[in-house]
């Protein structure tokens, strides 16, 4: 959908949990993290991520075993206690490559090949996980009227 940039991102407090398993698990995660931080009294300041540990050659093997590093979380105003499946932390920011995705999520692989294409053409390197912000609620949209925004933080 559209170009590459780069953007600085600067840290920011966040619920979220963090979990083994498949990504289709993400949906349900989300509405948990996001029920705990509005009943938690932390103030919701934004929209939810999920945070890619793997590369995306890691990400398809590791979501067919069931093994996949799934994290995803909210922002928040401010500190509140967690509890043993979620936890409030501050999410590091930094430099990012950014592009933003529109359709469906499973239809995302060349939005990433293009993020990661321009990554290389400049010179960069990839120096954490990636992160996807669900900028529309896929309920209320139709499927082709999603749009994700993608980060690679890089060096």
């Amino acid at each position: 959908m559209s170009d590459v940039s780069m953007t600085e991102i600067e840290p920011h407090l966040v619920v979220g949990m963090r979990k083994r398993g498949t990504y289709a698990e993400i949906g349900a995660m989300i509405e948990t993290v996001w029920r705990f931080a509005a009943g938690s009294g932390a103030q919701i300041q934004g929209r939810p991520t999920f945070i890619c540990h793997e590369t995306p050659r890691e990400a398809k093997k590791a979501n067919e075993e069931a093994n996949a590093n799934v994290e995803v979380v909210v922002p928040v105003a401010k500190k509140v206690p967690g509890t043993d499946r979620v936890r409030c932390y501050e999410l590091p920011g930094g430099q990012m490559a950014r592009i933003v995705h529109q359709g469906p999520y499973d239809q995302c692989a060349a939005t990433y090949k293009k993020l990661f294409a321009w990554i290389a053409e400049n010179h960069k390197k990839v120096v954490g996980p990636t992160r996807e912000v669900y900028l529309n609620d896929p309920r209320k949209v139709a499927p082709e009227e999603i749009l994700t925004e993608i980060y690679a933080p890089i060096h």
